[in-house]
């Protein structure tokens, strides 16, 4: 508990999905909610460079989640938007932290940043042996540039920056927008408004063959909050679950929960995405003792119950 005490953080993205369950984590860790700033995107645009330096000005840490992101089809239609934005804010946030003497620095990665053809499970010594699968490409690499940065500065600076490579994140107040959701918010909305429009069948992209692994948000947040108290070395650190499972088996599952009872239709024009995604999260267990703890289906069934009670009517 005395770690966090009078510390001064600053978490961006911090009122999203994911930043919204780690500021809770902190607190619950013993930061005080007062000593935790959270800067929203529209009074500060991260992408200018004043008011990088003004949102770490006096920090002790920084946590960085703060990301333009999507699923396949944002990614298509907005590759140079993701590139710039993910690297613009990032590489200045850092600078801005180390011109300001923050005493660490947390970046949050991407599994988007490895390979398309990494050997499963994925380890972090593959990172840098081959281009990422091609749909998001620039956004992964935008973010991986961030890693280069980190250990360049903990090299020439003696700058604490530590990179996370998270696996694909999901639970409760996740983005549900069609246009911009990943996939399992996206496949909770299709099914339930198929059941309650009486629909016969839901559409859905790719074959069904690609495999995703899929880290529920509150353990997403205790790793982070546990790298941020226990790791400090250069290198990347995957965070997930360890586990593998197909699109189609992952459509199945979100079909029984939801209770649709009608047909599912592959549309084998639209893009699977990356073949296969599966971390081996063995050094993060090593490094700070994170093991992700929530089941699978449980956490599904209370995203859909969130999405159910909370979506807009």
């Amino acid at each position: 508990m005395t770690f966090w005490s009078s510390k001064k953080v600053l978490v961006t993205g911090g009122a999203g999905f994911l930043g919204s369950f780690l500021v809770e984590e902190l607190v619950r860790a013993g930061a005080s909610a007062s000593d935790i700033t959270v800067p929203r995107s529209r009074e500060t645009d991260l992408r200018v460079w004043e008011n990088c330096m003004k949102a770490v000005e006096g920090k002790d840490m920084v946590i960085h989640l703060a990301a333009s992101v999507g699923g396949i089809g944002f990614n298509q239609e907005n590759p140079a938007t993701l590139f710039y934005d993910n690297a613009i804010m990032g590489i200045q946030l850092m600078e801005a932290a180390r011109r300001q003497g923050v005493e660490k620095f947390v970046q949050l990665g991407t599994i988007c940043a490895y390979p398309k053809f990494t050997p499963v499970p994925f380890r972090e010594e593959e990172l840098w042996n081959g281009y990422p699968e091609e749909t998001n490409a620039p956004y992964g690499l935008a973010k991986k540039m961030l890693l280069v940065q980190a250990q360049a500065y903990r090299q020439q600076y003696g700058f604490n920056a530590i990179y996370l490579l998270p696996v694909n994140l999901y639970g409760p107040r996740d983005n549900f927008d069609p246009r911009s959701s990943h996939v399992i918010p996206a496949l909770i909305k299709k099914f339930v408004e198929a059941k309650e429009g009486g629909a016969d069948s839901v559409t859905l992209w790719g074959t069904g063959k690609a495999t995703r692994e899929f880290l529920y948000v509150e353990d997403a947040a205790r790793g982070i909050r546990l790298a941020a108290e226990r790791f400090n070395g250069p290198e990347p650190v995957n965070l997930g679950a360890g586990f593998e499972i197909s699109i189609m088996n992952l459509a199945l599952l979100v079909k029984e929960l939801t209770g649709f009872d009608g047909e599912l239709v592959w549309d084998t024009s639209k893009p699977d995405g990356q073949p296969r995604r599966m971390l081996d999260t063995s050094r993060a267990r090593e490094r700070f003792g994170f093991v992700a703890g929530t089941d699978f289906r449980e956490g599904l069934k209370r995203t859909i119950d969130w999405y159910i009670e909370n979506r807009p009517r």
